[in-house]
């Protein structure tokens, strides 16, 4: 075993809004494109024990499948997911919103484990996941100001 390596990536961000709102936006597969520069494309859906399937960008621009499972699935909290090939270079990915005075402390936190840990820099993707998280924090505000903002009634003809 102590030829498996093993490393992580950490982000946090502050973002003025309760969890239920960023939580809204983390389960949404669909909205992943909109926001999320490393997970272009999501498959599934997030609950407890569902497969998920991604479309992940690299650096470089590059785009992989990828496959997880669900291993956590704290409402509003926590959501853990697992993939890879064990002993070779697996992932532990893991959300979690911790409601602040301010609003809500959102930590990505990734670990990888095996061999092909030691011929590979995750350093781009702790870059990717601040750059996750700025999108984050920018969908959700654009969220609750679609909610927020009254709709006016469209013109009619009489009125121009």
């Amino acid at each position: 075993m102590a030829l498996l390596g093993h490393k992580s990536v950490h982000t946090e961000i502050e973002i003025p809004a309760p969890a239920e709102d960023i939580w809204q936006v983390l389960t949404d597969p669909g909205g992943y494109g909109e926001w999320n520069p490393i997970l272009v494309r999501v498959e599934g859906e997030y609950r407890g024990g569902a497969r998920m399937r991604y479309k992940m960008r690299n650096q470089s621009g590059k785009d992989s499948d990828v496959q997880s499972k669900v291993v956590a699935f704290i409402a509003g909290r926590e959501l853990r997911q697992f993939g890879g090939i064990r002993g070779v270079l697996t992932f532990d990915h893991t959300w979690q919103l911790e409601p602040i005075e301010a609003g809500t402390r959102v930590t990505q936190r990734e670990e990888y484990r095996g061999i092909g840990v030691w011929f590979w820099d995750p350093g781009w993707v702790e870059e990717m996941y601040r750059k996750a998280n700025a999108g984050l924090l920018q969908r959700v505000q654009q969220l609750r100001d679609r909610r927020t903002t009254p709709s006016l009634p469209p013109k009619s003809a009489e009125g121009r």
